[in-house]
């Protein structure tokens, strides 16, 4: 038998090309822009990055060409050769991804048997084809001299991805993060290429451990390859990488909008949960020196004996009136929860009730896994049964009862003190019994939509929960950090080009531990990752205990002044950033990007490490080298302005500029309106009564969005939009253009260089009017 090709049938809207050995190709056109390629190889397809039926009608056409079948959509086409080759076009016949003819070259393939085990026996990391099962299988593609790779999760390394390799396959990494690192806590399998300036995307929806070289191999290829699983991806399609990155999140799923209070300063220490007295302790801090702040977290301390779903009473002698004594002073708190369930057979209902149960992970022998965490011996869920899920979302209330702000996951990748889990432990795939090695790679995501639905049926409002590890569509139920990183320069470089490849896989709500989590920040490192993290989403500062303490005031009297300072400021652009989150919501755009994602046309940006945006208006360059007090800093195309001093400059140039350790290299497009939030020290649960927004430049536009900022009623329309407008003439108007929440604003300014305006709200008209 061979695999040529012999024919097809169409069936709306799936096209099936067969071949002569009888593994047939599956086209699933989706929508004209998202094509789906699948071959059964006999493994269950259940997915667990999309939710739902993401077909719309969609014309296409088939054709038989002779050497080759054709299927073309008004932006994809797609050609079938022999040999399963397939080859994907733009609209305008551009090729974006393209099937290899050759065969792959590994690096190791010129030492002999002799060289490779001394070089693996010295402990030298290389490339070996090794052997694989009947079930393994690669998929090669043609790599173009100017071709660029972006995407894939956290993994650390610069934003351009080409060159390099990584695996897929979530781990507790604890050691320092670069870009030899092939994958840390995340799998997030999604890359997008610039293919000669043409862009697109492709998403390989498989769980069990994969591999990405991205031409690290050969110049001539990149590749995918995957321990086990069918064969199943998506080539997305778009006119711009915009477009793409929207089709990705329109299959995976929008991060939702978050209670605003998210938005506030966060601050964290391993350590700091020990008693109720050491929390307070730290709120004092915050109020005495003038500091906003929205919530401390409690890490594993404050758990008794490391349980899951317990709270210390001989630390909190009250916990429950504790957190409401907190939330009166302005901050709420946010408790850790393990993914390993304390194995006691002495009193702990949770374990006892799992074991009863059968919701625990078992051995092929049908008895219960044990793995060694926090608590010592350990269990863990069985996640991918839904009855399991709905009993943890159930234990869940547990921290909602307690009047804590939401759940911070932590240890899910699913990590154990005795190395990896093995991979042939009996997990559940939804109904199926399934393996350790099929399931790995969604235990956090599915732990994190069992907390997201445990917290949203206990309390109503928008989960606020955290994970460390993440598959593919996590987004959904989750924000994310990047885990535990090292107060080192090269970790807070890393920061930019991991969070801007975070939000171009679809985590709009991402963060790192402001300062490091690890080893010890000094004064100057401090300064310079808060200034960078300005307008990072999650905005939290977080420490291991042992480390050098770094809150603001553990330093001179310059470190905390500049960081009150930002803090101050950051509070001022919380409106911003929640107009952002709620665009994101609806065009599946991230809030911080990489300028390629909004220039990428512009060569000059496509491996730019060190500078960031935030949506299409501003652009952030911080300060990331020891001793740095001025920079490059390249600004795209348009004018634009310094946000310190106002001075405008012409963009698709590089500029220098001066930075001492009190400044942030800021820009603000030019004919720019922004909101201004108020000067808070924490994010109320009430609404504001006032809202400024300032003119950067002479005339411009801004829709604003405002809801109760806590539940879900937005959804049903409960939600105002502005639209704020400054004409070249001077003329301000301010309009309230969707009515469906109460109250509005009862005044509004708005500031340009002419002057500061006034605008009272007319109850009876339902309109605003310039303040006489």
């Amino acid at each position: 038998m061979t695999n040529r090709l012999t024919g097809y049938q169409s069936s709306e809207p799936k096209v099936t090309l067969n071949y002569e050995d009888g593994h047939n190709l599956v086209l699933d056109i989706l929508t004209s822009q998202i094509i789906r390629v699948f071959m059964d190889r006999n493994c269950t397809t259940n997915s667990y990055a999309i939710q739902g039926d993401k077909h719309h009608k969609t014309n296409y056409t088939v054709d038989n060409k002779g050497d080759h079948i054709e299927v073309r959509t008004p932006d994809l086409t797609v050609k079938a050769y022999d040999g399963r080759h397939i080859d994907f076009f733009d609209g305008e016949g551009n090729p974006l991804v393209m099937d290899y003819r050759g065969r792959r070259q590994a690096l190791a393939n010129d030492l002999d048997d002799e060289h490779k085990s001394t070089v693996l026996a010295e402990g030298h990391d290389i490339n070996l084809l090794g052997k694989s099962d009947d079930r393994h299988y690669e998929i090669i593609k043609s790599l173009s001299p100017d071709e660029q790779f972006y995407g894939l999760g956290d993994k650390p390394g610069f934003l351009d991805k080409r060159g390099y390799d990584y695996d897929n396959w979530n781990v507790d990494f604890g050691q320092v993060h670069n870009e030899s690192v092939k994958g840390i806590y995340k799998s997030i399998p999604v890359m997008y290429g610039l293919k000669d300036s043409h862009p697109y995307g492709l998403f390989f929806d498989n769980t069990y451990k994969s591999h990405f070289d991205l031409g690290k191999e050969s110049e001539n290829y990149y590749y995918y390859s995957a321990a086990d699983g069918n064969i199943d991806y998506y080539v997305l399609g778009g006119h711009t990488l915009k477009d793409v990155v929207a089709n990705y999140t329109y299959l995976t799923g929008v991060t939702p909008l978050p209670q605003k209070w998210v938005l506030g300063y966060q601050q964290s220490r391993w350590g700091y949960s020990t008693s109720d007295k050491r929390v307070e302790s730290i709120a004092d801090g915050f109020a005495k020196y003038h500091l906003p702040i929205d919530v401390i977290h409690l890490d594993i301390d404050y758990m008794r004996g490391y349980r899951d779903f317990t709270w210390d009473t001989t630390k909190y002698q009250d916990p429950k009136k504790f957190v409401a004594e907190m939330k009166k002073r302005g901050i709420r708190l946010m408790p850790i929860l393990d993914a390993g369930v304390k194995k006691d057979e002495d009193g702990y209902d949770i374990y006892q009730e799992g074991v009863k149960k059968g919701y625990f992970v078992e051995n092929p022998d049908g008895t219960v896994f044990v793995g060694r965490v926090w608590p010592g011996d350990a269990v863990f869920p069985d996640f991918g049964r839904p009855e399991v899920r709905k009993w943890w979302a159930k234990h869940i209330k547990f921290f909602a009862d307690m009047g804590a702000c939401g759940v911070w996951n932590d240890m899910d990748e699913p990590a154990s003190f005795d190395g990896e889990l093995p991979k042939d432990l009996v997990f559940s795939d939804g109904d199926q019994k399934s393996t350790h090695a099929k399931m790995h790679n969604v235990f956090g995501h599915l732990q994190a939509q069992a907390a997201y639905e445990g917290m949203k049926d206990a309390t109503g409002k928008r989960p606020y929960v955290i994970t460390r590890a993440a598959y593919a569509g996590t987004q959904k139920y989750s924000t994310v950090w990047t885990g535990d990183n090292q107060s080192i320069w090269s970790h807070l470089q890393l920061a930019i080009p991991q969070l801007n490849s975070l939000g171009m896989s679809g985590f709009a709500i991402a963060g790192t531990d402001i300062g490091g989590f690890q080893k010890d920040t000094t004064p100057e490192l401090l300064t310079r990752w808060l200034e960078a993290s300005l307008f990072v989403p999650l905005f939290r500062n977080h420490a291991e205990m042992g480390t050098r303490y770094q809150e603001p005031w553990a330093f001179d009297r310059q470190t905390l002044d500049i960081y009150r300072d930002y803090l101050n400021l950051r509070y001022r652009f919380v409106p911003y950033l929640y107009d952002q989150l709620r665009h994101e919501t609806e065009s599946g755009l991230p809030v911080m990007r990489p300028l390629v994602l909004n220039y990428d046309q512009d060569p000059a940006v496509r491996q730019l490490n060190d500078e960031y945006m935030v949506g299409t208006n501003i652009l952030v360059a911080p300060i990331v080298n020891q001793g740095a007090d001025k920079r490059l800093v390249y600004l795209p195309a348009g004018k634009w302005l310094d946000f310190w001093n106002n001075v405008e400059y012409s963009g698709k140039q590089t500029i220098m500029v001066n930075a001492p350790i009190e400044k942030l290299p800021l820009f603000i497009k030019k004919d720019t309106i922004l909101p201004w939030g108020n000067k808070v020290k924490h994010i109320s649960d009430q609404p504001e009564k006032v809202m400024t927004f300032r003119l950067f430049g002479d005339c411009g536009a801004y829709k604003h969005y405002q809801d109760n900022g806590l539940d879900f009623k937005y959804q049903e329309g409960e939600y105002n939009e502005y639209y704020v407008e400054v004409a070249a003439d001077g003329q301000v108007t301010v309009q309230l253009h969707k009515h469906g929440y109460q109250p509005t604003y009862d005044r509004i300014y708005v500031e340009t260089d002419r002057g500061r305006f006034e605008f009272d709200y007319d109850r009876k008209e339902e309109s605003y009017h310039l303040a006489k």
